[in-house]
């Protein structure tokens, strides 16, 4: 009975430190998000109504830059776009409107929060693993290199649907 007792404390110890370590680089991945911080670049032409990308994300812990990518991209995908490369042409921001982050803060605040909707338009394609040429040590930083594919047509349509953008056939 005292054994079952000491590996359940064990256990349920092990569990809460996990959980807190969890948390922690989950504020990190937050805070390094709200600095909005990444680089993008076409990567191939993705499926019809995707965007095959390269999202390089800035951290000081290389599994935060990767999960952070994902998000990156999504905010490039509605407010950056990014340039062309040969055989890849390049593409506008979803929105024109520069402040749309300022005047719907609340809106992007949940959409992008910690498993909010911008999942539903992202998938990382080649399973989370860097190559060696993506992994760069700038300073006290990482700079890391993921491809991620983002359904734009799914995320435009939702947008326009929430009231974010106007739909392409509104007029003007």
């Amino acid at each position: 009975m005292k054994k079952t007792a000491k590996v359940l404390s064990l256990f349920l110890i092990l569990f809460t430190c996990f959980g807190v370590t969890v948390a922690g680089q989950n504020k990190k991945a937050d805070k390094d998000t709200r600095n909005w911080v990444y680089e993008i670049e076409p990567v191939g032409v993705g499926t019809q109504g995707s965007y095959l990308i390269k999202v390089w994300s800035y951290s000081k812990k290389p599994i935060v830059a990767i999960e952070q990518a994902k998000k990156n991209a999504v905010h490039g995908i509605i407010f950056k776009g990014f340039t062309g490369i040969q055989g890849v042409p390049g593409q506008r921001p979803l929105t024109n409107n520069p402040n749309l982050e300022v005047e719907q803060a609340e809106f992007f605040k949940n959409f992008f929060a910690e498993g909010g909707k911008y999942m539903k338009f992202v998938n990382i394609t080649n399973d989370g693993s860097v190559a060696a040429e993506d992994r760069l040590k700038i300073g006290k930083e990482f700079k890391i290199g993921v491809v991620v594919s983002v359904n734009v047509a799914g995320l435009r349509k939702d947008l326009e649907d929430a009231g974010i953008l106007r739909g392409l056939n509104s007029g003007f």
